[in-house]
């Protein structure tokens, strides 16, 4: 049996874009993949990201905001980082795993009437649902 691709999205907090990634990651690639999320300074689940992922059908309730798990770290194929924070930061690795960077804006920044902010979430979820699809069409 083939092992499967682990993949790790890692952002600072770990409480909106790596979860949303993750969530997603999960959703399409099914059994495909093996799907981790850890950030640097985890800062607990976001509410808002729980709430725009439940929007698209996807429960990311149950996830969990961990730190970078070095057993993990080293047995992925690919790392995602979300911020540059992360890309930055992200502990030395073996050079056979594979790295992207996304910089998408942290939604949790967000400022503004609680519309103008979920747009923010919005916009973001869509982006990382797009660019998780496109990254899954290699598995």
């Amino acid at each position: 049996m083939q092992k499967k691709p682990v993949i790790l999205f890692l952002c600072t907090g770990n409480s909106c874009r790596s979860q949303m990634a993750e969530g997603f990651a999960r959703a399409l690639g099914g059994e495909k993949v093996e799907v981790y999320s850890a950030g640097l300074e985890p800062a607990g689940l976001n509410p808002r990201a729980v709430a725009v992922m439940a929007e698209a059908g996807i429960d990311i309730s149950g996830q969990t905001s961990d730190p970078i798990d070095p057993e993990i770290l080293n047995k992925a194929d690919l790392i995602v980082t979300l911020c540059g924070d992360a890309r930055d930061k992200c502990p030395v690795t073996p050079q056979t795993i594979r790295r992207e960077h996304w910089p998408l804006p942290d939604p949790a920044k967000a400022e503004g009437e609680e519309e103008e902010i979920m747009a923010v979430f919005l916009s973001v979820r869509d982006e990382i649902r797009e660019r998780v699809a496109k990254l899954l069409e290699d598995y």
